[in-house]
This record gives structure tokens, C-alpha cells and sequence, in this order.
């Protein structure tokens, strides 16, 4: 029941920010491989992106990938945050009754991997959705699927169950850090917030707060990782599969670094934190007060 109540938290907070996940995909994709001032800009913040979107695309374009985001989360948080469920109820995390930062850092890591590797073919097909748009304001590699079952069908026609997986690579290191930072720094700050009785005990403000924290640490450490895990998703393939731009994780950052500096890797920032930090924050809040309710 933990992993159902986990992956129906994710999915009550993806509802609100998928459309941040597309503007993000597409800073993200954005002057990919080119040097500053080389090309035309058309996302400049998360604002304008997002009206620029709803201009050109329309309203619906920025619900984007919704069903393939909806069984992404599904899934990988459904097996990521109900697997530290059962870790931290073992007592796995504590050390004499208190939450140890290395325990649960490492056990929010190992929780987030299952999931990522599992959910990786609808996270490939998400992100070629969302990247999707008018040529007007087109970045990256444009696919050009009609929708989730169409996508899925046609990677695997051209390129075996090996396609469906392309770009796991990525997953991995981007959900372990993610992971452990989202996972670890939750508990600890609701330790700490508890102890110092800032609210009722079992108020819903002590889950709110502690995801607020926790969502500025995951989006620090994780952008990164997201921006390289968005372009080895979408980046185009030759007919045996394999990719046009990069050969893989460490390629990919390679490349970046070297075109488009430090700047590079944090393509989005303001994006990535208005989708995860709210995203963190629901999912959080969500699943801490269903798990709440349910065990009443």
C-alpha cells in the first residue's frame, strides 16, 4: 500500500507542475551545444517562456507529455518514496532514535534507482512530447510522435527494447542525487522542526516546511543532472540506435562544459526550481498526509 499511496502523491502534485516541466525541458534544450550570443533566444525566464508557449502552441501545449509524466511519476516515485517508507519505518535511518543524514541519504539513493530504470521508457517519451512545438520557437531535435502509444510503438519498431531505454544512463545518476538530497534533507528538516515545536505536533505545516527546505537542495544539486539527462533523452539517433550528439553521460557534460561553460549545466535554473520546488513540496506534503490518513 506504501508504493500505491507514494505514486498517487506524485501524481497529485504532477497535475500542477507539469507545465513547468515543459517550459524547463525546453530551457533545458535551448542553444544546445552553441556558444552565447550564437543563437536566437526564445525562452528567456520561466514567465516569458511560459506565455510564449501558450502564444504560439496554445493553452494545451503547456499540458504537454501529462500522461507519460503522469506514469512516470507513477511508477518511479510510487517504488522510490514507498521503498524509503518501508527503510525509514525499519529504523534504517536512525541511529539511537535520531535520523542519521548518512543513512538516509543512502537510502533515499538506493529507493530512487528502481524507479528511474523502470519508468525510463515513458521519461524518453515525455521528454520528446514536451520538446515538441511550433518551428517558430522549436529547440533540440524535434520528434514528431503523436502521442504516448504512437512514441512508444515507434522507438521500438525502429530500435528494439534497447531504444526504450536509451538515456537510462543519465537516469540514474540524476535520480540518486535527487534522490538522496530530496529524501534526506525531508526527514532531517522535520526532525529539526519537530524538535524545535515550531508547530503542533502532526500539523500539516511541519510537512509543508519541511519540503519547502527540501525542495531548494534538490534543485541546487540536481539541475545538473537534469539538463544533461533532458538532451541525452532528446537528442537525435542514426538508424542503429545510437546517439547523434553524445555517446553518453560523461560525453554529454564534456561537450556542454566545453561549448556553453558552467552556464550550461544550469540552463533553467529558475524553471527547474519553480517545477521542482513545488513539485517537491506536494509530492512531499501529499504523501506524508495520505500516509497520514490511511493509517488513521
Amino acid at each position: 500500500m506504501d508504493f500505491l499511496l507514494s505514486g498517487a502523491a506524485a501524481c497529485g502534485a504532477c497535475l500542477f507542475t507539469n507545465p513547468l516541466e515543459v517550459v524547463k525541458t525546453r530551457m533545458q534544450l535551448q542553444g544546445e551545444l552553441q556558444s552565447g550570443g550564437s543563437y536566437r533566444v526564445h525562452y528567456r525566464n520561466a514567465f516569458q517562456a511560459t506565455y510564449t508557449i501558450w502564444r504560439v502552441d496554445g493553452l494545451l501545449a503547456l499540458q504537454k507529455g501529462l500522461l507519460p509524466a503522469l506514469l512516470y511519476q507513477f511508477c518511479m516515485n510510487g517504488i522510490r518514496l514507498g521503498s524509503y517508507s518501508l527503510i525509514e519505518s525499519s529504523g534504517y535511518t536512525s541511529t539511537k532514535g535520531r535520523i542519521s543524514a548518512l543513512k538516509s541519504t543512502v537510502s533515499g539513493a538506493l529507493a530512487g534507482v528502481a524507479g528511474a530504470l523502470l519508468a525510463s521508457p515513458v521519461y524518453l517519451v515525455k521528454t520528446h512530447l514536451q520538446a515538441q512545438s511550433a518551428s517558430a520557437i522549436a529547440v533540440g531535435h524535434q520528434y514528431q510522435h503523436e502521442g504516448m502509444l504512437h512514441a512508444l510503438m515507434t522507438i521500438y519498431r525502429r530500435h528494439g527494447i534497447t531504444g526504450l531505454w536509451r538515456g537510462s544512463s543519465s537516469a540514474v545518476p540524476r535520480v540518486i542525487v535527487g534522490s538522496a538530497a530530496q529524501l534526506s534533507t525531508f526527514s532531517t528538516t522535520k526532525q529539526l522542526t519537530n524538535d524545535l515545536q515550531l508547530f503542533q505536533p502532526g500539523s500539516w505545516l511541519v510537512s509543508l516546511t519541511a519540503g519547502m527546505v527540501s525542495s531548494v537542495f534538490v534543485v541546487l544539486a540536481m539541475t545538473p543532472f537534469d539538463v544533461i539527462s533532458t538532451r541525452l533523452y532528446n537528442q537525435p539517433v542514426d538508424q542503429e540506435g545510437k546517439g547523434v550528439f553524445y555517446r553518453g553521460f560523461l560525453d554529454c557534460f564534456t561537450k556542454t562544459m566545453k561549448k556553453e561553460g558552467l552556464h550550461g549545466l544550469y540552463k533553467g535554473t529558475g524553471a527547474s526550481y519553480f517545477r521542482l520546488g513545488p513539485h517537491t513540496i506536494l509530492s512531499l506534503f501529499f504523501w506524508e498526509e495520505i500516509c497520514k490518513y490511511y493509517r488513521k
